[in-house]
This record gives structure tokens, C-alpha cells and sequence, in this order.
């Protein structure tokens, strides 16, 4: 447990390797079923809603501190429904496709930014430079260009919730004294909600700027509180920006070290984005026509989910793999072991993206069910498709416009909410020359 605790991608190798696909542990009150097959997740997935509990009391500890109460990451049944419901326009595919113009922009912005800052030949750590980049595609996707225009002051607010939702659980808990870490993530929190407050005045005192977002859907479903939508917003930000950004760190981590994989991504961009000076397509085909984007993407999510686990606390007695996991038991069910299953994947640790290419029926469904990074069933992460195009979109720009290369050795992960390369992702870039814009 303390090694799962300090350093969850090793103690989940070896608890899956010595002990079995589902394995309990605990100390004291707290147990935990650790599921690490993708047959048995398949079980679960398959289970309604009503076996589990989200809003348990662990997440009361921090995650719910940081996300509010009335966030549909943290409810259950009917209010878990209605939240989610506000929501799902905003994520539409006909929403998403009209946003590509506005990823590439950024991803120029930001290249152009790096390319002032350094020297050809330099080593860089990309990691801060995607995760700025990805906050600012969030905050202008989910909230309008206002709140973008604000991604620094809205970033440094977010980092010390994000730091204390990582921290050890003892630090987490709930007390009244003022002035700690926790006083602190609080009022960071009501200074997000009062920047979006604020947008939200503006919406609704002034017709002619609403806009089809995110805010806008929940602005629009009446049947959320004030409160609610702060949370939703709120949710939306840190979910939204923080785990992509660290799957982009990790894609440019393997990317990085294989040049075969950069070319094939350059000359398929160069195809679909178009050459310098050509306008941005958008649409369902510029997507559909980055091929091997998503598989890199799907590859690099396979071996590196944004996180390494999912938890929910099950609400009654259920079996799970031949046993029964009782009730209040936290179910820690893990798609960086699903991912690295060799009953599913041949050679699992290598990035190899074409191993998604001419499956036949029956690999295609194991895939299916051991590629799980956004989750299954009521509960999946409902901005999976966003972050996938997000992350096809930006890797094949900077493929387009960078050389980045390492020949170090792939770094351990780190964190146990967010899974991150150690070190971050650091690359020797050459910069392709200003005239690309």
C-alpha cells in the first residue's frame, strides 16, 4: 500500500505480475480491489451505474475541495445525469470540427514563441510549453477568448489545487484552520469563480455574446444552480488542460525518439493541414485524414494514460473476476496495466503505432477492451474527443515545423492523479524557419 501509494506504476506491475487481474489489499477501513485485466474491467464497465458511488467519501478528501460538490465527477445518479447532460453539446463533433482552425492557430502562436526563445540544436523541455499551450486551447474551446486571453492569471490559480490533489492524503484532509495549504486552494477557487463569473455576467446582461461553448450549454440548462455551473466550469478547466498536456508530454517523449515516426507524421500534416500559407481546413475529413496522427496518439495513450488508475467505490456487494468485492470497497481499476496487457498487446512495451492497423474482427474487440484511457460507461470522460483531436492536431504542426529528437531513455512516470514523465519531456528542437507562417 505505501508503495502505491509513493510510486503507483511499479507497485501495479508487480501486484498484477505476483498476485493476479484483480487483487485486494487495504489497511485499516480502507480497502481496495485492483483490477488490472482488461476481461475483468469489461465486467465492470458492463455494470450499471447504480453498483458504484463516485461521491464517496475518500473523493470528499481533496478532489472534491478542488472540483465543488455539485461537479459531475463527483455525484451519483440523477444529479450525475442532469449534470452531464448540460454539458454534451458543447462536445458535439460539428462543435469540435469547428474548432481546428483554432487549435492550429495556437499551436503556430506557440511554435513561433518557442522559436524566438531558442537556438537550433538547443534542448528544450516541451512539457511547460504544450501544457501553457493546451490551457489556452481549453479555456478558448470551453469559454470563449476573454477567459483565453487570461490563461496565465486563470494557470497560476489552478497549480496549487492541481499540487494539492497530488499530495500525500494526510495533507488532505479536512480541518478549519485558516491560513494552510487547504485555506489557500480554497481561495484560489473562488478567484477562478469569480473570472468566470464575471464572463457569465457579461453573457447574460449582453445577448450578443453568447456563444455556443461550453459555458454556454450550462448557461443555457436551467436546471443548474449558480453553484453548479462554477463547478462544471471549474472541472472542466483542470480536467481539460491538465491530463492532455501530460499525454502530450508523453507522446513527444516517444515521438522524440523515433525519427521515422516525426517524418510520417510531417509528410501526412503537410497532406492534410496544407503548406505554408494555405488556410487551415476544417471539417470531419481533416481529422479522419490524419491516419497515422491517431494511431501515434492511440499508441502513446496506450502505454501512457493521463492517468494510471480510475476509482469508484462500490455501492453494494459485486463480483468481479470469480470474486466478490464487498461494498464500500474502492475499486482501482487501471488502463496503464490494461494497456500493457501481453495477453492483448504483442510486444506491449514498444511504441509502435501501426499496431493498430488491419486488425482483424477479433483483435480489434481485444484492443477495444484493453485501450480504456478515457473510461467506459456512463462515467467516460466526456471530453475524449477533444483531447484526442487536440493531441493529433498539435503533434502534427509541430511535426510540420519542428525536428525534435532525444536518445535518452524513456523516464519513469510521476504522479498519482496525473500520470507525467519524470523530468518532463525534453527534446534537442530545430526550429523550421518564420517563414512557415
Amino acid at each position: 500500500m505505501r508503495a502505491a501509494l509513493r510510486d503507483p506504476a511499479p507497485a501495479l506491475d508487480e501486484l498484477r505480475r505476483d498476485y493476479g487481474p484483480i487483487v485486494e489489499m487495504g489497511i485499516g477501513g480502507l480497502r481496495l480491489a485492483v483490477i488490472g485485466d482488461p476481461a475483468v474491467m469489461r465486467e465492470m464497465f458492463a455494470m450499471g451505474a447504480d453498483a458504484y458511488r463516485w461521491g464517496h467519501r475518500y473523493n470528499v478528501v481533496g478532489v472534491r475541495l478542488v472540483v465543488g460538490k455539485g461537479s459531475m465527477i463527483v455525484s451519483d445518479g440523477a444529479d450525475h445525469g442532469r449534470r452531464r447532460r448540460a454539458s454534451q453539446s458543447a462536445f458535439s463533433r460539428p462543435r469540435l470540427d469547428g474548432l481546428i482552425p483554432m487549435i492550429v492557430d495556437r499551436t503556430d502562436v506557440a511554435i513561433d514563441a518557442l522559436a524566438r526563445s531558442s537556438s537550433p540544436g538547443q534542448e528544450v523541455d516541451l512539457y511547460p510549453v504544450g501544457r501553457a499551450l493546451i490551457l489556452g486551447i481549453t479555456l478558448d474551446a470551453f469559454f470563449g477568448p476573454r477567459l483565453a486571453a487570461r490563461a496565465d492569471e486563470i494557470g497560476a490559480l489552478l497549480q496549487r489545487p492541481q499540487d494539492f490533489i497530488e499530495a500525500p492524503a494526510l495533507e488532505q484532509l479536512p480541518h478549519p484552520w485558516p491560513f494552510s495549504r487547504r485555506a489557500k486552494v480554497r481561495a484560489d477557487r473562488r478567484a477562478l469563480d469569480q473570472i468566470v463569473g464575471e464572463e457569465i455576467t457579461l453573457r447574460r446582461a449582453d445577448p450578443s455574446a453568447a456563444r455556443d461553448d461550453l459555458l454556454g450549454a450550462l448557461i443555457a440548462d436551467h436546471s443548474l444552480s449558480i453553484d453548479e455551473i462554477h463547478d462544471q466550469a471549474a472541472t472542466a478547466i483542470g480536467a481539460g488542460f491538465d491530463t492532455t498536456s501530460a499525454a502530450l508530454a508523453w507522446m513527444l517523449v516517444r515521438v522524440g525518439r523515433s525519427p521515422d515516426a516525426w517524418a510520417r507524421l510531417k509528410a501526412e500534416a503537410d497532406g492534410v493541414l496544407g503548406l505554408p500559407g494555405s488556410a487551415t481546413p476544417r471539417g470531419r475529413s481533416t481529422l479522419d485524414d490524419l491516419t497515422y496522427s491517431r494511431n501515434v496518439v492511440q499508441e502513446s495513450l496506450r502505454l501512457h494514460p493521463a492517468g494510471l488508475v480510475g476509482v469508484r467505490q462500490a455501492a453494494r456487494d459485486i463480483e468481479l473476476g470469480g470474486f466478490t468485492v464487498r461494498r464500500g470497497t474502492l475499486v482501482v481499476w487501471s488502463p496503464y496495466l490494461a494497456g500493457r496487457d501481453a495477453a492483448t498487446w504483442t510486444d506491449p512495451l514498444r511504441f509502435d503505432p501501426d499496431r493498430f492497423v488491419g486488425l482483424t474482427r477479433e483483435q480489434q474487440a481485444l484492443a477495444d477492451q484493453a485501450w480504456v484511457p478515457f473510461g467506459r460507461g456512463p462515467h467516460m470522460c466526456l471530453g475524449f474527443g477533444l483531447a484526442q483531436m487536440e493531441l493529433a492536431l498539435i503533434i502534427s504542426r509541430l511535426a510540420q515545423r519542428l525536428v525534435a529528437t532525444s536518445s535518452s531513455e524513456v523516464p519513469p512516470p510521476v504522479g498519482m492523479v496525473v500520470n507525467r514523465p519524470t523530468g518532463g519531456a525534453v527534446l534537442q528542437v530545430t526550429t523550421f524557419a518564420a517563414e512557415f507562417r
